[in-house]
This record gives C-alpha cells, structure tokens and sequence, in this order.
C-alpha cells in the first residue's frame, strides 16, 4: 500500500495490504479529491489497466462523467457511512460491459479517505455461459460419431457416381455432377469437422510458449485471409508457459482470428493480440470438481460490427453462427479445445470492439 494511505505502522499497513491483495474482488482506495491512492491485483484485471497507472489517475479518469458510481461515492461523503448499490453499470467503451455490485465507505482516517468494493456479476454469469456451452459440446459426441458412421459411406458412394457419370458427359454437360462432387466434399468436410468433438483421448500436455502460437497465427493471418488487416500486438514477455497442445492451441487463436478479421469493417479494420499474467482467477474446471488456478489470459479484440445480443448467450453451441455461409461449429470447437486443457473462454461485444479471453492454465515445468 502507499506510504501515508493509512495512518498505521508500516507493519500494519503492509499487512492490511497484503489481505487486500490477497482478496478475489476489486478494491481501490480514494483520497479526498477522487484520486486513487491504492489498487489491489484484482482492480488491476477489472480495469485492465496497471497499478503503476491507476496510481496516478483519478476516479472520474476511469468512468463515464454519468456513471452511477459518482452518485454513490457523493452518498458516502455527504452521509460519512457505507452506500451501496447491486447490478451498478460501469461499463466504458475502452473495457467492455461490466456490471458489479458495488459499495463505498468512508475510512476514519486519513479523512476523507473513500474504500469502495467492486464484485462483478456478469463474471459469473460468463461462467455459466462457459460451463453450458461445454455441455452442449458434449452432446455432439454421440451425434458426431453416428453421423460419420451414417453419412461418410454413402456419401462416398455418391461422389465417386457422380465421377463416373462426368466421364461419359460432354464437357459442357458437367456442370450438375461438379456441383454434386462440391457438395459432397462440403457435407464430408463438415462431417469431419463434427468427428473432432467425439475425440475423447486425453490431452497430452506440455509446455508451450504462448507467444510463439500467437506469432505462428499472425503470420498465417497476414499471409492468407487479413492482409488488409491491422495486428497489434501487446505481450507480457515474462508469461510462464501454457499446460497445453500447442498444435490445438494454434488452432484455438487462428478461429478467433478469422473469427474477427470476418467482422472488421473493409477499411480500418483492426485486431488487438494480449497477453497478461492475472494471479488469483481460479475456476472449478479440475477433475471432480477442484477448483484450479488459471493465471494466463489472452484476448483477441477486435473493432468490427459486434455480436448480436440476442446470440451471446449461444455463440459457443455448436450451429451458432452470424455468418451467411458459416457452419457454427468455429467457436464450439474452440470451447471444447479450451474446455480440455481446462481453461476458460469468455466473451464480450459491442459494436466496434469484441473481445475473447481465453484463460489456461501455467505449466508446471519452467522450461519450454
């Protein structure tokens, strides 16, 4: 904590500050003009901003000029007691949608010293988006396994007739059992990509540099479907090493990257590729219900058109897409990828800036 935020011993201000730390929600202390004098790490990941740069702003610098905190903050001053409000709307355009419960309360010393408290709802209901969306995952096992079965040799046998009906056609005359053969390989290509949900093998993990993955699909990116697009790129160099596949985690970010260079506008377009270390987010994703660590997040951010609301709730199920000719498998795939290395995917939209956050574990081995 600050020298001076508390007029305490120093061991008891670093002790006091140590259990904020320490604490899963957003805390941040206020001096008597709105300045920000302390921010534990969970303030830091719910303004995506660091404490170096939190410390030297104040709290009108960080919210919208209307934003319903101010109104609570004037409470707790004008009354010197606790105000607190639930479902309170801090969202910006800079950090997405955030919706929290929030309390302030005025400390006795050093006066007009304002504590407030941040517990974040829409992360929960992320959360329950996360663990429905695997669920429906699972339930394209079976499908997927009977409709390879079903489908494959048929449609095997339709194609090579369609082959030999072609030879005996005049060139001009072709153009029915090409379609028939395009098709075909449309319906085995999806009936493939369905095959991957039924893949039960346990994941073999090592540790993979998540900055080579990410550099790997910006090259593909820029080489193949975004060339007019701009990649950005902002990484933690001291990121420990994902528990992973990296094979299947090249292909997790390469689909959120198509995904957004799919929605950016044609000119201007932009994708943002982050990286950072956020100590203390565990969820209960581990073997029987343990909840386990999941320091390491990534985003993929881009400024394009937005998900339409009424299908946030759904993009991870599987058929689920926005685009016209999209088979909605993309994103569930993507959630069953992340669901097996026992990570996290959430996302928020608005228009000109949606963003994917990806959570995994660290590798329990230093070396990569």
């Amino acid at each position: 904590m600050t020298t001076g935020v508390l007029s305490k011993s120093r061991g008891d201000a670093a002790q006091i500050a140590a259990i904020a730390n320490a604490l899963p929600m957003p805390i941040l202390l206020l001096g008597p003009n709105q300045e920000i004098t302390f921010v534990n790490p969970a303030a830091e990941q719910f303004f995506q901003t660091g404490a170096g740069i939190l410390l030297k702003q104040f709290i009108n610098d960080l919210l919208p000029f209307d934003s319903p905190l101010f109104q609570l903050i004037n409470q707790a001053r004008e009354r010197n007691s606790s105000a607190a409000e639930r479902d309170v709307d801090l969202s910006t355009v800079r950090h997405g949608e955030r919706i929290a419960d929030v309390s302030v309360t005025p400390l006795p010393e050093p006066e007009g010293t304002l504590v407030i408290t941040l517990q974040e709802r829409s992360l929960a209901q992320r959360m329950d988006r996360q663990l429905m969306a695997r669920g429906a995952v699972r339930s394209m096992h079976g499908m997927a396994a009977v409709l390879a079965h079903e489908i494959k040799n048929p449609l095997a046998g339709i194609r090579g007739a369609a082959q030999l009906l072609e030879e005996t056609l005049a060139p001009d005359e072709r153009e029915m059992t090409q379609l028939i053969v395009a098709e075909s390989d449309r319906i085995r290509g999806l009936i493939d990509r369905m095959e991957s949900f039924g893949d039960t093998r346990s994941l073999m993990r090592h540790p993979v540099n998540i900055h080579e993955v990410l550099d790997r699909v910006r090259k593909v990116a820029e080489t193949s479907f975004a060339r007019n697009v701009t990649i950005t790129e902002n990484f933690d160099p001291s990121l420990p090493p994902v528990a992973g596949d990296r094979d299947q985690l090249i292909q997790v970010f390469l689909n959120l990257v198509r995904n957004a260079s799919d929605a950016l506008p044609e000119t201007g377009g932009e994708i943002a590729l982050t990286t950072g270390y956020r100590p203390g987010v565990k969820f209960g994703a581990g073997m029987g219900g343990e909840r386990v660590s999941l320091p390491l997040e990534v985003t993929v951010r881009d400024n394009g058109s937005g998900i339409p609301a009424d299908l946030m709730p759904h993009i991870f199920e599987p058929f689920v897409t926005t685009k016209a000719r999209g088979s909605g498998l993309g994103l569930a795939l993507v959630a069953k990828i992340v669901g097996d290395h026992g990570g996290v995917i959430e996302c928020e939209s608005m228009p000109r800036r949606t963003l994917f956050r990806v959570l995994l574990p660290k590798s329990a081995q230093e070396d990569t």
